[in-house]
């Protein structure tokens, strides 16, 4: 059932939305070089690699690590960089990883193919068996601001306690905390 739910809720929002997602590839395209759209090897279900696509938010220079990683991120950001990241309007292109399977609307956010921590603490706890999501129960209890263990105990908890009526409740809290810009730090 989760997985029929993620696949119409992301085909409506990818039809209601089609507008602003050309809106925002323009804006990209016209405020930096490079493509609109940046693909990142991500971590999914059984830790198997999949490409996900977020618009892109950084110069085509910026080094493929976590951006918590680099020492001076906002060096980085393209013209409408923050904005996207504050607005999560670049998350926007994930809709095609929902449509596709490869994420689902809530779950644990994929890793980087490069966040070991996070991937080893991830797999032994067995999250790695669920899909990752847009967004998740770690997401709405702190988002960027969480250290690596506390993110996988948020993961583990939704793991334990998933159900439709939680999912539908982390999307509406997503929601709100994307409008009041909560946890986000770049």
């Amino acid at each position: 059932m989760k997985r029929a739910f993620d696949f119409w809720l992301a085909l409506a929002a990818s039809v209601l939305l089609l507008v602003p997602i050309v809106m925002v590839a323009l804006l990209v395209r016209l405020t930096s070089k490079g493509p609109a759209i940046y693909w990142s090897d991500r971590v999914g279900r059984h830790n198997a690699i999949f490409r996900m696509p977020k618009f892109r938010t950084m110069r085509i220079d910026t080094p493929a690590v976590a951006t918590h990683l680099l020492s001076n991120p906002q060096q980085f950001l393209t013209p409408i960089g923050a904005f996207l990241r504050k607005s999560s309007l670049d998350e926007l292109p994930q809709l095609w990883s929902i449509l596709k399977g490869d994420m689902s609307f809530v779950g644990p956010r994929p890793a980087l193919f490069n966040q070991d921590d996070l991937i080893s603490l991830r797999t032994s706890y067995g999250v790695d068996n669920i899909r990752p999501g847009l967004t998740g129960w770690a997401q709405i209890n702190g988002r960027d601001e969480l250290p690596i263990p506390q993110k996988v105990e948020l993961d583990v908890e939704y793991m334990q306690r998933q159900s439709f009526g939680l999912d539908l409740r982390i999307i509406f809290l997503t929601f709100w905390k994307v409008f009041r810009r909560d946890g986000i730090t770049h």
